[in-house]
């Protein structure tokens, strides 16, 4: 069983357009899509749509449109009543997979909610093998929320607590290398960068792997490091490995992160090693990529690329 929790989840709104956006101007629409979103949300998407045991905790209220999309998804969840509505995504992507993208904020979690989420992860992670904690914080939660709910499932489950994945960024992220000894981060480059104060855009696989070396096996026990197109390296106390990202024909990079952490996931319930572990990360996220919106990939999606891995 894979927990996820998304404490600020999105109703993910895509826009195809049939020429690259031009700021300012009016542009016809090819098509639209609606879907549940959400990091945590995206992730057990993906997982169940493998066949895999998952379930979503988040706070949505009892008459939230979002209802419909999750439903449509078919992942088991345990939604925490609260009152606010849960915000929405746009993103823009046109015929050469560019996408632009808004975010909101999101509404408050009064202290209550937050109170009651917590409750329900640390409850739901009974005999899970692992937690996953996805996605941006509510404007109303502190920077060290995610390192409380490790705390408070550590507390509750001892020796029994799963295993905890972080895919978060700027202060939660912080926090969470600083306090929580989780498991497992997955920053892409531009939130690698930011947490460690240096620039690693373009920067070779080995110089990569140097500066995760900062946090990982000190701070946390592995990083898995999404770099877009250019692939994805995971460094662990025992070793490092690098993959190259396959050729595809890219189409919308909506949810691709979610996908290879999720990839990474059920390649290690099934007993997969560091390297093919990795390799199922890069397939699962280059399959998120050749799909629309933010539509998850399934097993039948991945095709046959040759992913090449190597020891660092």
């Amino acid at each position: 069983m894979i927990v996820t929790l998304t404490v600020n989840p999105a109703l993910d709104r895509t826009i195809a357009l049939e020429a690259p956006l031009r700021p300012g101007e009016v542009q016809a629409a090819l098509s639209s899509r609606e879907e549940a979103g959400g990091k945590g949300v995206n992730v057990a998407r993906v997982i169940a749509a493998a066949g895999a045991d998952t379930v979503a905790v988040l706070p949505l209220a009892v008459d939230d449109p979002y209802r419909t999309p999750l439903a449509a998804a078919c992942v088991a969840t345990i939604p925490v009543p609260v009152s606010r509505t849960i915000r929405t995504n746009l993103a823009i992507t046109d015929p050469d997979g560019v996408t632009t993208k808004v975010n909101l904020a999101g509404s408050p979690l009064s202290p209550a909610d937050s109170k009651a989420v917590v409750e329900a992860v640390v409850e739901a992670s009974a005999d899970a093998g692992w937690l996953v904690l996805a996605g941006s914080l509510p404007e109303s939660a502190v920077a060290s929320f995610y390192v409380d709910v490790v705390r408070a499932v550590r507390e509750r489950w001892g020796d029994r607590a799963p295993r905890i994945a972080v895919d978060a960024s700027g202060p939660a992220l912080r926090e969470v290398v600083a306090h929580g000894a989780v498991d497992l981060i997955k920053p892409n480059d531009e939130e690698l960068a930011e947490l460690l104060g240096t620039a690693v855009d373009g920067a070779s696989p080995e110089d990569l792997v140097d500066t995760v070396r900062a946090v990982v096996p000190d701070r946390v026990a592995a990083a898995l490091v999404t770099l877009g197109g250019a692939g994805a390296a995971l460094v662990t106390a025992r070793g490092a490995w690098f993959a190259a990202a396959p050729r595809i024909r890219l189409v919308s990079t909506v949810g691709a992160g979610d996908s290879s952490l999720a990839g990474y996931l059920l390649a290690d319930l099934a007993g997969a090693d560091p390297a093919a572990r990795l390799t199922a990360a890069v397939r699962y996220g280059a399959a998120a990529a050749s799909l629309p919106g933010s539509q998850v990939p399934t097993p039948a999606d991945l095709g046959h690329h040759d992913i090449s891995v190597r020891s660092i």
